[in-house]
């Protein structure tokens, strides 16, 4: 549960916290704060019930009235409620000095005692308010406690709750009645734009049946009925009398000739979706038809009079121009030819059904779809409150077709059925979700949100001043607190029908749109669609319940407005957002690299942390390999006696060999070799070397230091230990702890050697 909802920007909360009370027990040890709490407690859910029960403004009494003696006004006892639900409670009638407060009040604004408070104020008209205050009451002296810092002096033990009354320039205060169309229109926006969309929506629904079976039988024929016969007769009577005259007809002559053309067309492209045969029987079954070639040159005439009418003029709204432009083109060009159109049989059977579709009409109508669109998910992004939770996904999903320019009015291009059949079903998705939309913020507007407000002032009366005299005071605009709020008292005369409406609008789903469905074979059954160039009534309960919203009664104060800006984005803005989004490619594709260097170095990493788990074992073996010789093994020595037995270095510095390894005496009887490399150059224990070769044993004498005993310096000789390295004075000590070092050794001593011998 949260508890933090306040206005989130370090400032008091405009919503009540969530309510702790004390809960007693025996033996608590009860504290001021507990008997506080108790107290906050209280008086907060009284405040709550006041606000949202009820609603700020006079409950009654508080009459203000002239003074008797002139000057000031008195104020009547009464109870009224503020907009944060204190109650005020004025027990008795009290005078006020209105010109007192006209000069606080001024002083205030303006900083500065003005010097005539009110010779400048003739006709200005002030407000009077009472507002509530608490007042500290009941001073006590506290008992003495052990707390380091006791409270000096006395503390008041009582809040005594009063007013004081205040004046405003101007003519009233805030409004805190609701009228439920200001909630509609903040989710609809802008009226100007909403209807623009709806008019579009409904100019669209007239097509939609017509465009689903043109799109599904190109091929089909239409049925011709007597209903098709008897608005054929009448059209064609009708424009034998009046279409034929000179001049462009006047704007009203201009619309009812559109209406007969549309229906003299509509029924000679039915006429003409038959073959020869079928035209036959057709003049057999309604003997009117046997005047179809007259019709045809009737209908030709009439059209070349109404492209020649000023259609601005007989048909205000662009909408309905468009369609008007397009009745006289489609019947010109699909109805008015011998044998009709058969290269466009999309067109021909669109007109067959009333509903003509030129290319421009097309263009217009991939606009509205885009428009319609466009503004469903604006709206729906703006305001974020809807109960329909899958209708922002759906619209997004909607696949329009892409807008193309306007070509010419007369412009008689034909479409495919693929085009038809996009512009059908983006149509038929976005008209049922502006229906979804708008029932669902016709239905919010059922609950009206609680009030925020910081006016903390309740309006009494009026004032009309002249000089420093108070003339008129007028009490009859205030607020009144009514049954269930003053949030509520526009709503309440709407509350039935709504609730009516409710009932069958709100919490059914909106049905989806079902295409017609075509017989497998014979004639296509398919009514004439009336109405097409006249009024477009709005009925229907959503229709209703948005009149009921948005019209507002007799006295009741209108919906507020939402007013919106549209700002205009500036080029360099433009631009500077364009490089903006090439630079966060840039990084993204940064990024995406680095991961897979690190994803590299990660795996170098590893490698290299197996290595050097390897390294050592192989280094150390590789290194005592080199130590020992090319004779490795037990038993094997590489002393001096075993360099002299395996060769040395003759005269001209090649190596002499020497005999046989096998055969040479072990060194110590007395002591097994270890199971490692031997010693190095195998002295005896006590032996010591210099820098210059091995040294003899103590007590003995010192060996031959010619050149049969130099070590090998040839390039063809094995790896040599080093002279200087003598018995290990343990003895026991393990090969390993000196055959790093040992090796080193090895290598300087036999470059000075080397030198030695060259």
């Amino acid at each position: 549960m949260r508890t933090d909802c306040g206005c989130g920007c370090g400032g008091e909360a405009t919503r009540t916290a969530a309510f702790v009370r004390p809960r007693f027990f025996a033996g608590q040890l009860l504290t001021e704060d507990d008997l506080g709490l108790l107290v906050e407690y209280t008086t907060a859910k009284t405040r709550l019930r006041n606000r949202s029960l009820h609603g700020p403004g006079v409950v009654c009494g508080l009459a203000v009235t002239c003074a008797p003696c002139g000057g000031g006004v008195v104020v009547q006892p009464g109870h009224a409620l503020d907009p944060a639900g204190n109650d005020i409670v004025v027990p008795c009638a009290e005078q006020v000095d209105v010109r007192a407060l006209v000069q606080e009040q001024r002083i205030g604004a303006l900083g500065c005692d003005p010097a005539d408070t009110c010779a400048d104020d003739g006709g200005r008209g002030y407000a009077l308010y009472v507002r509530y205050r608490e007042l500290p009451a009941g001073p006590v002296a506290p008992y003495a406690t052990e707390e380091p810092c006791p409270t000096p002096g006395c503390v008041p033990s009582r809040v005594q709750e009063g007013y004081r009354f205040v004046v405003r320039p101007g003519d009233g205060g805030e409004d805190h009645r609701h009228n439920p169309g200001t909630r509609l229109l903040a989710r609809v926006g802008d009226l100007a734009r909403a209807d623009r969309a709806r008019t579009r929506d409904r100019r669209l629904a007239h097509y939609l049946d017509a465009l689903f079976t043109a799109a599904a039988g190109t091929a089909r024929t239409f049925r011709f009925d007597a209903a098709d016969a008897r608005r054929y007769a009448a059209s064609l009577t009708w424009l034998r009398a009046h279409a034929t005259g000179e001049g462009p007809p006047p704007p009203p002559t201009a619309r009812e000739t559109a209406e007969h053309v549309r229906a003299l067309a509509a029924s000679l492209a039915r006429y003409d979706t038959h073959d020869p045969a079928g035209r036959d029987r057709l003049v057999r079954d309604h003997p009117d038809l046997a005047t179809v070639r007259e019709a045809r040159t009737v209908l030709a005439a009439a059209c070349e009079r109404l492209r020649a009418a000023d259609a601005e003029a007989a048909w205000p709204d662009p909408l309905r121009r468009t369609l008007a432009r397009a009745v006289a083109t489609e019947a010109a060009a699909r109805a008015v030819p011998e044998g009709g159109a058969p290269d466009a049989p999309l067109e021909t059977r669109m007109l067959a059904q009333g509903t003509p579709l030129g290319h421009a009409l097309r263009a217009e109508f991939r606009a509205d779809l885009a428009l319609i669109r466009e503004w469903l998910l604006g709206r729906l992004d703006t305001t974020g409150e809807t109960g329909d939770c899958r209708l922002r996904a759906e619209v997004a999903a909607v696949e329009a077709p892409p807008p193309i320019p306007a070509p010419p009015p007369d412009s008689t291009e034909t479409a495919t059925v693929a085009e038809v059949r996009q512009t059908a079903e983006a149509a038929a998705a976005l008209t049922v979700a502006l229906r979804r939309f708008l029932t669902d913020a016709a239905c919010a507007t059922l609950n009206p949100p609680c009030g925020d407000t910081t006016d903390s002032d309740v309006l009494l009366a009026r004032l009309e001043f002249d000089g420093c005299d108070v003339v008129r005071v007028c009490s009859a605009t205030r607020e009144q607190v009514l049954p269930g709020g003053s949030a509520y008292g526009e709503w309440l005369p709407k509350l039935y029908r709504l609730r009516e409406l409710a009932e069958r609008l709100c919490c059914r789903p909106e049905p989806p749109y079902r295409p017609p469905v075509l017989p497998p074979g014979g004639e296509v059954a398919r009514p004439y669609v009336p109405g097409l160039l006249g009024d477009w009534p709005r009925t229907g309960d959503l229709e209703e319940t948005l009149s009921l919203l948005l019209t507002p009664a007799p006295g009741e104060t209108p919906p507020k407005a939402l007013h919106e800006q549209v700002h205009t984005t500036p080029g360099a803005v433009t631009d500077g957002l364009h490089e903006l989004a090439l630079l966060r490619t840039q990084v993204a594709e940064l990024r995406t690299a680095l991961e897979g260097v690190r994803a590299q170095l990660g795996s170098a990493q590893t490698q290299v942390g197996r290595l050097r788990a390897q390294v050592p074992e192989g280094l150390e073996a590789r290194l005592a390999d080199l130590e020992a010789g090319p004779g490795t093994g037990p038993g094997s020595g590489t002393g001096d006696a075993g360099r002299g037995a395996a060769g040395g270095t003759g005269p001209d510095g090649r190596r002499v060999p020497g005999p046989d390894r096998d055969h040479e005496p072990d060194r110590d009887p007395g002591r097994s070799a270890p199971p490692g490399p031997p010693p190095a150059h195998g002295h005896p224990p006590g032996g010591s070397t210099g820098d210059d070769g091995p040294a003899a044993p103590s007590g003995g004498p010192a060996p031959d230091s010619g050149p049969d005993s130099a070590p090998d310096s040839g390039p063809d000789s094995a790896p040599d230990s080093d002279p200087d390295s003598g018995p290990d004075p343990e003895g026991d000590r393990p090969q390993e702890e000196h055959t790093r070092p040992t090796a080193r050794r090895t290598r300087s001593s036999r470059t000075r050697k080397t030198g030695e011998t060259s």
